[in-house]
Protein backbone atom coordinates (compact mmCIF):
# COMPACT_ATOMS: atom_id res chain seq x y z
CA UNK A 1 0.00 0.00 0.00
CA UNK A 2 1.54 3.58 -1.35
CA UNK A 3 1.97 6.22 1.68
CA UNK A 4 1.91 9.73 1.94
CA UNK A 5 5.10 10.76 3.66
CA UNK A 6 6.30 14.28 4.56
CA UNK A 7 9.45 16.34 4.68
CA UNK A 8 9.90 19.56 6.69
CA UNK A 9 13.09 21.75 7.57
CA UNK A 10 13.93 24.96 9.20
CA UNK A 11 17.46 26.28 9.26
CA UNK A 12 17.95 26.84 12.48
CA UNK A 13 17.10 25.46 16.15
CA UNK A 14 15.33 29.14 16.54
CA UNK A 15 13.09 28.40 14.02
CA UNK A 16 10.01 26.33 13.67
CA UNK A 17 8.74 23.35 12.06
CA UNK A 18 4.98 23.62 12.92
CA UNK A 19 3.66 25.00 10.07
CA UNK A 20 5.31 23.05 7.65
CA UNK A 21 4.31 19.77 9.75
CA UNK A 22 0.83 20.98 10.32
CA UNK A 23 0.27 21.38 6.26
CA UNK A 24 1.48 17.90 5.76
CA UNK A 25 -0.60 16.68 8.54
CA UNK A 26 -3.21 18.79 7.17
CA UNK A 27 -2.37 17.86 3.34
CA UNK A 28 -2.89 13.41 4.59
CA UNK A 29 0.90 12.60 5.31
CA UNK A 30 0.71 9.78 7.34
CA UNK A 31 4.31 10.07 8.52
CA UNK A 32 6.50 13.38 8.60
CA UNK A 33 10.59 13.28 8.56
CA UNK A 34 11.75 16.37 10.06
CA UNK A 35 14.52 18.33 11.22
CA UNK A 36 16.66 21.73 12.41
CA UNK A 37 19.38 21.71 9.64
CA UNK A 38 21.21 23.95 7.08
CA UNK A 39 19.82 22.90 3.92
CA UNK A 40 23.32 23.25 1.50
CA UNK A 41 23.70 19.28 0.99
CA UNK A 42 21.54 16.97 0.85
CA UNK A 43 23.86 14.57 2.41
CA UNK A 44 24.70 16.27 5.45
CA UNK A 45 20.89 16.03 6.46
CA UNK A 46 19.91 12.96 7.94
CA UNK A 47 16.57 13.11 7.97
CA UNK A 48 16.19 13.22 4.61
CA UNK A 49 18.20 10.77 4.00
CA UNK A 50 16.24 8.05 6.29
CA UNK A 51 12.54 9.93 4.35
CA UNK A 52 14.41 8.87 1.30
CA UNK A 53 15.37 5.68 1.95
CA UNK A 54 11.76 5.13 3.65
CA UNK A 55 9.98 5.89 -0.06
CA UNK A 56 8.75 2.93 -1.92
CA UNK A 57 7.74 2.64 -5.03
CA UNK A 58 4.04 4.25 -5.43
CA UNK A 59 4.33 6.18 -2.92
CA UNK A 60 4.52 10.38 -2.74
CA UNK A 61 6.65 12.56 -0.80
CA UNK A 62 5.44 16.11 0.26
CA UNK A 63 6.94 19.57 1.47
CA UNK A 64 6.22 22.61 1.31
CA UNK A 65 8.58 24.41 -0.82
CA UNK A 66 11.52 23.41 -3.06
CA UNK A 67 13.94 24.99 -1.04
CA UNK A 68 12.52 22.91 2.17
CA UNK A 69 14.34 20.22 0.49
CA UNK A 70 17.17 21.45 -1.75
CA UNK A 71 18.92 24.64 -1.91
CA UNK A 72 20.15 24.11 -5.48
CA UNK A 73 18.87 23.27 -8.34
CA UNK A 74 21.49 20.66 -8.52
CA UNK A 75 21.22 19.11 -5.77
CA UNK A 76 16.80 19.16 -6.48
CA UNK A 77 18.09 17.62 -9.81
CA UNK A 78 20.01 14.53 -7.80
CA UNK A 79 17.44 14.01 -5.53
CA UNK A 80 14.16 14.12 -8.50
CA UNK A 81 16.71 11.40 -9.95
CA UNK A 82 16.51 9.92 -6.83
CA UNK A 83 12.35 9.45 -6.18
CA UNK A 84 12.02 8.98 -10.46
CA UNK A 85 14.55 6.09 -10.02
CA UNK A 86 12.03 4.66 -6.60
CA UNK A 87 8.70 5.70 -8.79
CA UNK A 88 8.13 8.52 -6.01
CA UNK A 89 5.92 11.22 -6.98
CA UNK A 90 6.78 14.39 -5.41
CA UNK A 91 4.11 17.21 -4.89
CA UNK A 92 4.68 20.75 -3.94
CA UNK A 93 2.30 22.32 -1.31
CA UNK A 94 3.20 26.25 -2.11
CA UNK A 95 4.27 26.05 -5.34
CA UNK A 96 1.28 23.63 -6.97
CA UNK A 97 4.18 21.13 -8.30
CA UNK A 98 3.38 17.26 -8.77
CA UNK A 99 5.93 15.23 -10.61
CA UNK A 100 2.60 12.87 -10.78
CA UNK A 101 1.17 14.68 -13.80
CA UNK A 102 2.59 15.97 -16.81
CA UNK A 103 3.08 19.27 -15.92
CA UNK A 104 5.15 18.47 -13.03
CA UNK A 105 6.96 16.23 -15.02
CA UNK A 106 7.91 18.46 -17.59
CA UNK A 107 8.36 21.47 -14.35
CA UNK A 108 10.98 19.14 -13.17
CA UNK A 109 12.66 18.33 -16.79
CA UNK A 110 13.10 21.97 -17.00
CA UNK A 111 14.50 22.00 -13.40
CA UNK A 112 17.03 19.01 -14.76
CA UNK A 113 17.75 21.08 -17.49
CA UNK A 114 18.97 23.97 -15.62
CA UNK A 115 21.18 21.82 -13.02
CA UNK A 116 22.93 20.52 -16.08
CA UNK A 117 23.29 24.03 -17.47
CA UNK A 118 24.68 25.27 -14.35
CA UNK A 119 27.38 22.40 -13.88
CA UNK A 120 28.29 22.92 -17.52
CA UNK A 121 28.78 26.68 -16.56
CA UNK A 122 30.84 25.89 -13.28
CA UNK A 123 33.22 23.39 -15.14
CA UNK A 124 33.96 26.33 -18.02
CA UNK A 125 34.49 28.39 -15.24
CA UNK A 126 36.85 26.01 -13.31
CA UNK A 127 38.66 25.49 -16.55
CA UNK A 128 39.69 28.68 -17.03
CA UNK A 129 40.73 29.46 -13.36
CA UNK A 130 43.00 26.47 -14.31
CA UNK A 131 44.03 27.52 -17.02
CA UNK A 132 44.41 31.04 -15.85
CA UNK A 133 46.48 29.78 -13.13
CA UNK A 134 48.76 27.63 -15.14
CA UNK A 135 49.45 30.46 -17.36
CA UNK A 136 51.13 32.41 -14.40
CA UNK A 137 52.92 29.22 -13.25
CA UNK A 138 50.91 27.95 -10.35
CA UNK A 139 51.92 24.35 -9.99
CA UNK A 140 48.76 21.88 -9.77
CA UNK A 141 48.79 18.56 -8.11
CA UNK A 142 51.00 16.67 -5.41
CA UNK A 143 54.55 18.44 -4.39
CA UNK A 144 57.45 16.40 -5.90
CA UNK A 145 58.78 13.81 -3.86
CA UNK A 146 62.58 14.21 -4.40
CA UNK A 147 64.13 17.72 -5.67
CA UNK A 148 66.07 17.45 -9.22
CA UNK A 149 69.15 17.33 -7.41
CA UNK A 150 68.24 14.46 -5.17
CA UNK A 151 67.11 12.53 -8.61
CA UNK A 152 70.62 13.20 -9.51
CA UNK A 153 72.22 11.69 -6.21
CA UNK A 154 69.87 8.53 -6.65
CA UNK A 155 71.36 8.13 -9.92
CA UNK A 156 74.92 8.71 -9.22
CA UNK A 157 74.37 6.61 -5.83
CA UNK A 158 72.90 3.32 -8.23
CA UNK A 159 75.34 3.44 -10.69
CA UNK A 160 78.75 4.75 -9.13
CA UNK A 161 78.47 2.70 -5.74
CA UNK A 162 75.90 0.06 -6.40
CA UNK A 163 73.09 1.12 -4.11
CA UNK A 164 70.02 -0.86 -4.44
CA UNK A 165 66.84 0.37 -4.83
CA UNK A 166 65.79 -0.69 -1.39
CA UNK A 167 68.73 1.08 -0.23
CA UNK A 168 67.95 4.36 -1.93
CA UNK A 169 64.08 4.34 -0.89
CA UNK A 170 65.38 4.33 2.79
CA UNK A 171 67.93 6.77 2.52
CA UNK A 172 65.56 9.01 1.04
CA UNK A 173 62.51 7.97 3.09
CA UNK A 174 60.29 7.39 0.12
CA UNK A 175 58.92 4.25 -1.60
CA UNK A 176 60.77 2.24 -4.01
CA UNK A 177 58.48 3.49 -6.81
CA UNK A 178 59.72 6.96 -6.01
CA UNK A 179 63.06 5.37 -6.80
CA UNK A 180 62.17 3.70 -9.96
CA UNK A 181 60.75 7.00 -11.76
CA UNK A 182 63.68 8.75 -10.38
CA UNK A 183 66.05 6.31 -12.29
CA UNK A 184 63.95 6.75 -15.48
CA UNK A 185 64.15 10.21 -15.76
CA UNK A 186 67.56 10.04 -16.38
CA UNK A 187 66.98 7.95 -19.06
Amino acid sequence: MSEVVGYARVSSSGQSLDIQQDKLIAFGCTRVFAEKRSGTQADSRPELQACLQFLRDGDTLVITKLDRMARSVLDLAKIAETLKKKGVALKVLDQAIDTSTSEGRLMFSLLGAFAAFENDIRAERQADGIRNARQKGVAFGRKRALTPEQCNRIRTLREEEKFSVAQLAERFNVGPATIYRALQQAG
